[in-house]
């Protein structure tokens, strides 16, 4: 070496390479080390030196320089472009990359190869807007460029999302016919996908037939990136019929989208290919096939495949304990984790996070302290990541005081995230107050909350106002049109009475999924609009959505609401084309649908099929039964509901505490022991405090008559609703305790509980069963200017009652004629009552005639004009009116009853009033009493001749009552 600095040889050497040369030190440097051993040159030839294998070298920048020192001695530097070129690359892989720039400036007559390296180096240096200036300035000076150049210069683009930059490098790269190169397509494809431009990157694959792997593996996994699951699986089929064959890069996305899919057999199919193709030994590629497998569910396949794996890593881990926390085996899942710590396997915070969800299920108290105390002592509590993961777990597991703690220790590492997975946590609790606290602190802090806790918040608003400001925030920061914000907004407004509003966010979302129409599909069902619930329906179906479960439940609670019992059918038998599993099966929202219709042949049918019965079927076809009448089925079903083991739902109780409520007079006694037993089965399950189950209760005991029991079942609710409140406001007023009722009605509005127009019938019904005529006036009234609600025919009757039976016909008739609607014959029918019961001859008749001009078919007007006139004697006009009677082909039906006092089961109360009014009537009629005895028949003649008996012997018994009192001037008097 100290031969070779010392021979004097005359260059022409640069300014620019002297400054090279001084910086060099003269030691022996070795040149080239193959096979471990150091060669030294006397003589140095650039020519040997490049033949010695010298390119595939790696050298250290102090050993290029002195290369680079050699060659500027042997004047060959610049008389041979190769030199050059191999001096930038060495510079290159030594990081001196200002040095090659300054060699690259020195070459005379650079090639495209010399080029290729700048940009190259540019690219690794990310100096990715220099590279595209190094590559403009190429293009510039007439050089043209290669595949290499286009890939290196694509590369740069796709770093700076330079899309139209890419589009120029294509187009160029397609006129000098590169375009077909694998690097040059495939760094297209990438620029195209990174931009989100999946159309154009798809369009690119497809101008030619392609056979390189890389292309086919970036168009799959970017397929599926951007959510075009199926047509990434489509372009794996065709990769997997033809050329190229598929690799251990293409494995992993098509595993990921077979999850997020649930195909589970396309998966086990992509699994045998794996297989086949020699893939699955792959750490990625059997993680991949792990990860597919615990997301489908099929937790054992996960864990058998990865016990087979050779070597795992973090991911691995990871996967497997995923699965277990997605399927709730939430101590499989902290066993795993202890077995990671225990062979000290690498844990990141994935996996912590993973660990603290499954730490979330009460059950596990001692053991989220126990991860949380490990996550202290190894240094993970300061991520942000595992402290919202902790914040999250302590919200679900009750305990939100501590994630309050939690939140108020991480001031140092306090994000956007921290902030909103504690506003999460308390809309989670209900806590709507504290959650805009921390949404204000935040603003006030200058953080923009994540778009997570957006939904979250609207979730929980009940005030329009406030929901309006959730809305405008949301448009000015640009997230409206965001699926989970858009369909929570709208909900929101849905659930704030605003359906209008509701429906025009609606219209606004560009792309709705299944989950947004099911949304909407909902709330026109739950504000009473399911006609246009249906018609969205329909609509829904002209658009590309995949229908599901949550669609059909929608639908069909439409068609429920309508008793639309075709359409139901008809909505069935679509979604059972579409070889959905769970309309096959029926489902609980078909039980309820057929059964809300009235078709419980069909829903029993469709119940059966259902190879698991859950508790919402077993209710819906219980509260079928209960509804159309059929007590006995539906006690029958409710019984095999209890000892099949399913739990009872409030919902459940509540329609067969209605059913048994329903019972008629011959089973009343039955009914009693019945509604007893079930009243004691409600205070076992704890549902007594329920105000759905509560006001069931206080129905039952209404129609049996038992206010005591009405009133402790009321008191036994822990908040009574509207429900609760009006039942227990009928039953004082129907047991004539209007002042108690009153009474109740005011308790009602000082709780917040708003009335509606049922509420008022029976405030109106305890106004008329006391005689207060002006509280009636008075809450009539208050149903307009204060509630807002249009009075119906049902209040007009009853405040014609509560004037008719306080003797105020005349008034009750001007009050008929003043009427903002037409009276019907309910209205005409309750003042013709009232006639009857005052002996007004002249009201009468005119409410009669307004009653018969309504009801021509109906009896009823008839017997009790008859009645009033007989009661005054005017036998004429009795008789005139029977005739009229005859003439229109009308008949009286008959009154009688069946039931038996010794099959009354009833309290002494009960038994009591019976049996006084029963010794009452023996007085007048001779011991038939009003309760006749009746044996039991089993054929329809024989309890027609028991009729006929019964009427026979009652007529004879009338007339020698009839015959013990004289007329005399019109008026009965007993002898």
């Amino acid at each position: 070496m100290k031969a070779l600095i010392r021979h004097h040889v005359d260059l022409k050497i640069s300014g620019y390479a002297t400054r090279f040369i001084s910086s060099l030190q003269t030691t022996s440097v070795p040149f080239a080390k193959p096979q471990n051993q150091l060669i030294f040159f006397t003589t140095f030839d650039p020519y040997r030196f490049l033949n010695e294998s010298a390119k595939s070298q790696n050298y250290t920048l102090q050993e290029t320089k002195i290369i680079h020192t050699h060659f500027l001695k042997t004047k060959s530097l610049h008389s041979n472009i190769e030199f050059c070129n191999f001096l930038l690359q060495s510079y290159c892989k030594a990081s001196g990359f200002d040095y090659a720039l300054k060699l690259f400036d020195a070459i005379p007559q650079p090639d495209i190869g010399s080029w290729n390296l700048i940009i190259t180096s540019q690219n690794r240096s990310s100096m990715y807007v220099d590279s595209w200036g190094t590559f403009c300035r190429l293009h510039s000076l007439g050089f043209y460029p290669n595949e290499f150049t286009y890939g290196n210069a694509l590369s740069a683009c796709i770093a700076l999302n330079f899309v139209n930059g890419g589009k120029l490098l294509y187009s160029l790269a397609l006129k000098h016919g590169f375009s077909l190169d694998g690097y040059v397509r495939s760094g297209m494809i990438d620029l195209f996908l990174k931009s989100s431009s999946f159309n154009n990157a798809l369009r690119v694959f497809n101008d030619e037939s392609c056979g390189n792997v890389v292309c086919w593996n970036a168009i799959v996994s970017g397929a599926i990136k951007h959510n075009e699951d199926y047509v990434g699986l489509n372009l794996f089929q065709q990769m997997c019929r033809g050329f190229p064959s598929p690799n251990r890069f293409t494995f992993p996305s098509v595993f990921g989208a077979c999850a997020k899919l649930q195909e589970l057999e396309l998966g086990r199919v992509v699994h045998g290919l794996a297989i086949k193709y020699g893939e699955q030994e792959d750490l990625v590629v059997g993680t991949a096939i792990v990860d597919f497998y615990a997301k489908c569910g099929l937790v054992n396949e996960a864990v058998k495949k990865f016990s087979q794996m050779p070597t795992r890593n973090v991911v691995s881990w990871t996967a497997i304990i995923t699965g277990f926390v997605q399927k709730g085996e939430f101590q499989s899942a902290l066993q795993l984790f202890k077995e990671m710590i225990i062979l000290n396997q690498e844990i990141n915070n994935y996996t912590i996070t993973s660990v603290l969800s499954a730490c979330s299920n009460p059950l596990l108290f001692r053991e989220s302290f126990q991860v949380h105390c490990w996550i202290y002592k190894t240094g993970f509590y300061s991520d942000p990541a595992v402290k919202s993961s902790l914040i999250t777990m302590y919200s679900k597991i009750g305990a939100i005081e501590l994630s309050e703690q939690l939140f108020e220790d991480t001031q140092d590492l306090m994000n956007p995230s921290t902030y909103s997975t504690l506003i999460t946590a308390f809309c989670h609790g209900g806590t709507l107050e504290k959650a805009f606290s921390i949404l204000k602190r935040m603003f006030l802090e200058g953080l923009t909350p994540d778009i997570s806790c957006i939904p979250s918040l609207l979730s929980i608003i009940n005030l329009l106002d406030l929901g309006e400001q959730v809305h405008c925030y949301t448009i000015k920061t640009g997230v409206l049109f965001n699926h989970l914000v858009g369909c929570s907004l709208f909900t929101m407004y849905s659930k704030c009475g605003c359906l209008n509003q509701s429906y025009e966010i609606f219209k606004q979302i560009p792309d709705k999924d299944n989950v947004s129409w099911a949304s909407m599909i909902s709330g026109f069902t739950e504000h009473s609009y399911a006609y246009q619930a249906i018609e969205l329906f329909r609509e829904m179906l002209l658009v590309d959505v995949v229908l599901d479960e949550t669609t059909l439940a929608a639908c069909l609670a439409a068609c429920s609401s309508l008793r639309f019992l075709k359409t139901g059918k008809e909505i069935h038998g679509f979604f059972i084309r579409q070889e959905d599993k769970m309309s096959v099966y029926g489902g609980s929202s078909i039980v309820n649908m057929y059964s809300r219709c009235g078709d419980l042949k069909s829903a029993k049918r469709v119940f059966n099929m259902m190879p698991f019965k859950d508790q919402i079927s077993c209710s819906s076809l219980v509260s079928g039964y209960a509804q159309n009448g059929y007590i006995k089925e539906a006690l029958n079903l409710f019984l095999d509901l209890i000892s099949s083991g399913l739990e009872v739902d409030s919902f459940t109780i509540s329609s067969v505490l209605g059913a048994v409520g329903d019972l008629n007079h011959s089973d009343i006694g039955i009914g009693i022991r019945i509604g007893i037993q079930l009243h004691a089965h409600v205070l076992k399950l704890g549902f007594e405090s329920k105000a759905s189950v509560g006001s069931s209760l206080v129905m039952m005991y209404l129609k049996y008559g038992n206010l005591d029991d009405c009133l402790k079942g009321f008191k036994q609710i822990k908040e009574p609703d509207l429900i609760s409140w009006t039942a227990m406001i009928n039953s004082y007023a129907q047991h004539g305790k209007g002042s108690e009722a009153l009474r109740m009605f005011e308790l009602m509005k000082k709780s917040g509980t708003r009335p509606d127009s049922v509420t008022f019938v029976g405030v109106l019904t305890a106004c008329s069963h006391s005689g207060l005529v002006k509280e009636g006036y008075s809450y009539l009234k208050s149903m307009v200017n204060d509630y807002e609600i249009e009075p119906s025919q049902r209040h007009y009757a009853c405040m014609v009652d509560v004037l008719g039976r306080s003797g105020r016909l005349t008034e009750a008739e001007r009050f008929i004629r003043n009427m903002p609607v037409e009276p019907d014959s309910l209205v005409w029918g309750t003042l013709l009552a009232a006639c009857k019961v005052h002996g007004d001859v002249e009201i009468g008749k005119i409410a009669a005639e307004k009653f018969i001009e309504l009801e021509p078919s109906s009896d009823g007007g008839y017997v009790a004009f008859s009645n009033i006139c007989a009661d005054v004697g005017q036998w004429e006009q009795v008789l005139k009116i029977r005739n009229e009677m005859k003439g229109t082909g009308i008949k009286k039906e008959p009154g009688w009853s069946s039931s038996t006092l010794s099959q009354l089961e009833l309290s002494s109360s009960y038994r009591s009033e019976i049996l006084s009014r029963k010794q009452k009537q023996e007085k007048v009629f001779g011991f038939i009493p009003i309760f006749v005895t009746w044996k039991k028949t089993e054929t329809a003649d024989a309890y027609k001749t028991d009729q006929k008996k019964l009427e026979s012997a009652v007529l004879q018994k009338t007339k020698e009552f009839m015959s013990s009192f004289k007329i005399t001037q019109n008026h009965f008097h007993y002898t």
